[in-house]
């Protein structure tokens, strides 16, 4: 088997075990005992075991996010709709709300927080990025910042949603991108007044050097530019 199979079928059988034990070493052993799969090989996927499942679990939700926006015919939609989609797209690819409220009280404790973060962010730019953001500068790092916010309040809404097909969620999540979009344009009336154009020009000219993280996978921090 390839990496990628052993991961899948321990994944697969992790699933089972995480609404009694949680993403943690036990659920990582049953899911060995579950595939039959050589302990030593199932530690070379996961060296962290249950950590390392969630974190799986977490790609494979943005997999299956990025497959049915691919799929998806977004031509003749707002760019907000669009947003609010793939936010819509990642929730429903995660199956079962008790994997997912397992592994926030995974990644709650202190040290998986990083780890947390870091799987938020990257949903967030995988996001940004298929929807054909082409930010160059700080705007790169805003972007993914506020829609890293609005996506982990919604994950929370969401959570102890019990309406009918989750319509309150999404009724939360359509309000959350409003207010972002209200932002976006504050932010493009900002970039029209001479008084902001010369503060950009003088005192906080810095910011034009901020260029995003170089890579098809990219992470904080970023690069400095003297181009800019």
């Amino acid at each position: 088997m390839t990496d990628d199979e052993v991961k899948a079928r321990l994944l697969e059988a992790a699933k089972l075990e995480v609404p009694f034990e949680g993403w943690s070493a036990a659920t990582f052993s049953a899911a060995i005992r579950a595939t039959g799969i050589d302990p030593a090989l199932a530690r070379a996927v996961f060296p962290r075991g249950g950590v390392d499942l969630a974190l799986a679990f977490h790609e494979a939700g943005d997999r299956e996010m990025l497959r049915r926006l691919e799929e998806t015919d977004m031509s003749g939609m707002r760019f907000s709709d669009k947003v609010a989609l793939a936010v819509r797209y990642r929730l429903e690819a995660a199956e079962d709300k008790e994997l997912v409220r397992r592994a926030m009280t995974l990644f709650a404790l202190p040290q998986y927080a990083v780890d947390g973060a870091q799987a938020l962010w990257r949903t967030a730019d995988r996001i940004w990025t298929a929807l054909g953001d082409t930010s160059d500068d700080v705007n790169w790092y805003t972007k993914r910042a506020t829609l890293s916010g609005v996506y982990g309040a919604t994950v929370l809404y969401w959570l102890g949603d019990d309406s009918e097909g989750d319509a309150r969620t999404w009724a939360f999540l359509d309000r959350r991108i409003n207010d972002v979009m209200q932002v976006e344009k504050v932010k493009a009336q900002a970039r029209d007044n001479r008084f902001v154009a010369g503060l950009m020009k003088g005192p906080l000219a810095f910011l034009g050097n901020i260029k995003p993280p170089r890579g098809p996978d990219p992470d904080m921090p970023g690069r400095w530019s003297r181009d800019g």
